[in-house]
């Protein structure tokens, strides 16, 4: 069966059949400096060695999948990224005609001669390998999705086999629900289900699902629906494939409502892929709805937490479409990843500088990040034409390393903007630290030892550089190209410093406005004090220190989205900070804001403007600065 259900709409969607691109930048919130100075401010400033704990997220508990499945973020190739550009030469015959046959074979033969030894081991084979140059769909007797001839003449067995003989593993693409050009007349049989048609899998009405409307949708009332997806599983376990990227999935892939809730699907997926006894790596995208990161860390290995890297356009990727939005949509997942799942930020495009369309720096601080939100590191560029620099990132064992340990996901420390410090806590209690410059020129970025819970001196390794640097007190301060970054591996050699707590709910605190005291079961004290919006204000009084100083303050807030709020002390007229998201309302994380407090009592005011502002736990005051 041969049909295009994508072609009346490749014209109106650019980079159909995929997602939606951002043609928006993301916001950058620079906050100059008043009372409140940013943790990571372009100043550097004599900072004090005191600093509060800051609260390290937990790696999430083992999925229920087969943990061992995916252990670590996996690493390899996708075809995707080529796909879909137009960079000269890359698709001779029209849109997302890169992939052939021949092609992946030729990146998994360069994949297994320059990556495979640096843990390189995935060829994944993205969207239109059962279509034909035209993109139309072509389904075997059971409604399957069946390669086009043309691209792969061999089969898609047959290109697994290749796969497996250079010792790396092979992956595929579907996209979720019954595709419409497999529907037939509703008549169309499922393999291995006596009595079950198409029409039997599906809603009677024939009900829409996926990112593109372009499948109907599965009723898993029926038994039908489940064999129809068995029926799918074991034809790619015949086959002998170990990756399916199962795409557009829903609530996400900018669709809600209930005809776009796959979960069931996903569920039956991972049911099906069981079923078949071999280890399947289940992958989901895109733009993952947050809200059933439970269910999608339940019934899969990794799931796409946002919209594609790829720009659709001369090159594979640009800074502002989309690398750099996942500075702000990262964090909100730093909770939900870890052993058997892992947030998936797509895919890692820094090998070859003219193809991919970014600086050095760009490039370094693409692969810097991925890196620290243990994102799996798949690369889609043309493996064949690396350039040095590019080969210099993928390869970058000790980078690699923040990627595959076990430590947890990292968060940012300091708000939202220009410049940002992110880390995590290692197991050996050492600390990866990485400094961000993502405005559009040059700009020193602070990293206070502080914003990490020690003070004092500590010893750092530069990772990029494969060099330790020396001894630093107190702090790291490094100039940094626009879009740049440095990452490190800080270990204390000082002392914790003690703080004092003082919690928002306290009789002490004055609020004012809208801002009320709420329960909050995740809170230190139990309650938080939210409903910080309309000119609304918590101020906490009676803050003592005995030397007045630039003091780092631990804030305690939750956020489900990322939300601003001016912070000042005493009667400073205060800077607006954006802080990140924490990923829901019910969850508690911490960042850094460096405030001018003077020797004896102070105040410390959170005023939310006429904007919707965080909720706030607590803060953690250092007792000297």
């Amino acid at each position: 069966m041969r049909s295009s259900p994508y072609r009346a709409l490749r014209g109106a969607l650019p980079g159909f059949p995929r997602r939606f691109t951002r043609a928006m930048a993301a916001l950058a919130v620079t906050a100059g400096l008043a009372t409140a100075i940013p943790a990571a401010a372009t100043q550097a400033m004599a900072v004090g060695s005191q600093s509060t704990p800051t609260a390290v997220t937990p790696a999430a508990t083992t999925a229920d999948t087969t943990s061992a499945m995916a252990a670590k973020p996996y690493m390899g190739w996708s075809s995707w990224s080529m796909q879909s550009s137009h960079y000269p030469g890359l698709n001779p015959k029209g849109n997302y005609s890169y992939l052939t046959e021949a092609n992946v074979l030729k990146q998994t033969d360069a994949l297994a001669t320059t990556l495979k030894k640096y843990g390189y081991s995935y060829v994944n084979i993205d969207a239109g390998w059962w279509m034909d140059d035209n993109w139309a769909s072509e389904f075997d007797q059971y409604g399957r999705q069946t390669p086009d001839p043309v691209r792969f003449p061999h089969g898609m067995k047959s290109v697994a086999d290749h796969i497996h003989s250079k010792g790396l593993k092979a992956g595929i693409y579907l996209p979720v629900g019954l595709e419409k050009g497999a529907y037939g007349d509703g008549k169309v049989p499922i393999w291995n289900a006596p009595g079950c048609t198409t029409a039997d899998a599906v809603y009677p009405d024939l009900r829409t699902t996926n990112g593109w409307d372009s499948a109907y949708k599965l009723d898993f009332d029926s038994p039908c629906a489940q064999k129809y997806v068995d029926s799918q599983a074991q034809m790619f376990a015949d086959w002998g494939y170990d990756f399916l990227k199962l795409d557009g999935v829903g609530p996400g892939s900018f669709k809600s409502g209930d005809n776009y809730d796959n979960v069931p699907d996903v569920a039956a997926w991972n049911k099906a892929i069981a079923d078949t006894g071999r280890p399947i790596h289940l992958e989901l995208s895109w733009s993952l709805d947050i809200g059933h990161a439970a269910d999608w860390r339940k019934y899969a290995n990794g799931w796409r937490i946002d919209t594609d890297v790829e720009c659709y356009c001369d090159t594979l990727v640009t800074w502002e479409n989309s690398v750099n939005d996942r500075w702000n949509d990262a964090p909100a997942w730093s909770g939900k990843a870890g052993p058997g799942g892992w947030n998936d930020l797509d895919a890692i495009d820094v090998g070859n500088g003219a193809m991919d369309g970014l600086t050095q720096a760009e490039r370094q601080s693409y692969m810097t990040l991925w890196a620290i939100n243990k994102s799996p590191l798949f690369t889609g560029d043309d493996i064949t034409k690396l350039d040095s620099y590019g080969l210099s990132l993928l390869t970058n064992q000790e980078v690699i390393g923040v990627d595959q340990n076990t430590s947890p996901v990292a968060r940012p420390v300091t708000p939202m903007g220009d410049q940002q410090v992110w880390g995590t806590k290692n197991s050996d209690g050492s600390y990866t630290v990485a400094l961000f410059n993502l405005g559009n020129a040059p700009a020193s970025v602070t990293a206070d030892w502080a914003s990490f819970g020690f003070t004092g001196a500590a010893s750092v390794r530069d990772l990029w550089g494969h060099q330790n640097v020396g001894t630093y007190r107190n702090k790291i301060t490094a100039t940094l190209p626009a879009h740049g970054s440095r990452l490190f591996t800080v270990k204390p050699g000082g002392a914790r410093l003690a703080t004092t707590r003082y919690e928002a709910e306290s009789a002490n605190s004055t609020l004012t406005g809208n801002a009320s005291v709420a329960t909050c079961e995740s809170c230190s004290g139990g309650k938080k004090v939210g409903n910080l919006y309309l000119d609304s204000k918590l101020q906490f009084n009676d803050i003592t220190v005995k030397k007045g100083g630039i003091y780092t303050v631990n804030v305690a807030y939750v956020s489900g989205d990322s939300r601003s709020v001016t912070v000042y002390s005493n009667s400073g007229n205060g800077t607006s900070l954006k802080f990140p998201s924490t990923g829901d309302w019910g969850t508690v994380d911490t960042v850094n804001v460096q405030l001018a407090l003077k020797a004896g009592s102070n105040s410390i005011t959170f005023d939310s403007g006429w904007d919707y502002s965080p909720d706030i736990d607590r803060i953690d005051v250092p007792k000297s600065a």
